[in-house]
């Protein structure tokens, strides 16, 4: 049961950020990014994360979905740690010394905060995935971007498109553990050699998985016609989208809580 929450992103739950709404939901979950980058500094990040956390305890979320959903990029936060951690220089006497690159206290901090900043962007985008469907995120970012559509800007069709991206991000994500699992299987050597034989090795997984893209495109676009979907005109919903008076006092206790995050930046600039 858990396994298949995963691969579809969705977690079900009647928790008040379940039932928040998702137009608010959305705009927050952007803010949020922003606060990251703006309340860079120790304590900032620490308040952040101390949220992050409060909020997927309110919405029940597994601690497993968590770290699945940090396993995909974690050799990006990887790299960027090293980068920051080589490249960034600082006063005083270097830490220690590998060959030509020195590494400095303040590089040292840079890498942590950076690998910290980058695991609470996408644990925070997550809680959005989790917490609500893509059905329902569609009409959040379609009507978010409904003042466009007076500019002839196809909304619909982009909110349509994102939905569609978000869905399939996890099954693209199991579609290449599989195809892997069966190359190893066969003999493939994924994990061992150098850089420039396992990007050799490599080619054979990611030939079947963009055919297997292709195909399941070619399969929702059938899917589509057959039902006779013609993109948003005329079309109606089933649940319309409606803040209640819950949303506007979750909405000002977030809103609260970021601004607090952010004054830690400007009262504690070196904390």
């Amino acid at each position: 049961m858990l396994r298949d929450i995963t691969i579809g992103q969705h977690f079900p739950g009647n928790s008040l950020v379940h039932r928040f709404d998702p137009r608010l939901k959305l705009v927050l979950t952007i803010l949020y990014i922003v606060l990251l980058f703006a309340a860079s500094n120790p304590l900032g990040l620490a308040l952040s994360l101390i949220f992050l956390a409060v909020m997927y305890a309110v919405a029940k979320i597994p601690f497993r979905l968590i770290v699945k959903s940090l396993k995909p990029i974690f050799p990006i936060i990887v790299f960027t740690a090293v980068l920051n951690l080589f490249f960034v220089s600082g006063e005083g006497d270097p830490v220690f010394q590998l060959g030509f690159l020195t590494v400095y206290a303040e590089g040292i901090r840079y890498a942590v905060l950076m690998a910290v900043r980058v695991m609470a962007l996408i644990a925070g985008t997550s809680l959005l995935t989790y917490t609500t469907s893509p059905i329902v995120l569609t009409d959040a970012i379609e009507q978010l971007l409904k003042p466009l559509g007076k500019l002839h800007f196809p909304v619909h069709e982009l909110a349509m498109m994102m939905s569609i991206a978000l869905r399939f991000i996890p099954t693209l994500i199991e579609e290449t553990d599989k195809i892997m699992n069966a190359q190893k299987a066969r003999g493939a050597q994924l994990d061992n050699g150098k850089m420039t034989e396992r990007i050799k090795a490599l080619v054979p997984v990611l030939v079947p998985l963009f055919i297997s893209a292709f195909r399941r495109a070619d399969e929702l676009a059938m899917a589509m016609e057959c039902r006779c979907y013609r993109g948003g005109d005329g079309r109606t919903r089933l649940k319309v989208l409606r803040c209640t008076r819950q949303d506007y006092i979750d909405l000002a206790v977030c809103l609260v809580c970021f601004a607090v995050i952010l004054a830690s930046r400007l009262v504690f600039p070196n904390f």
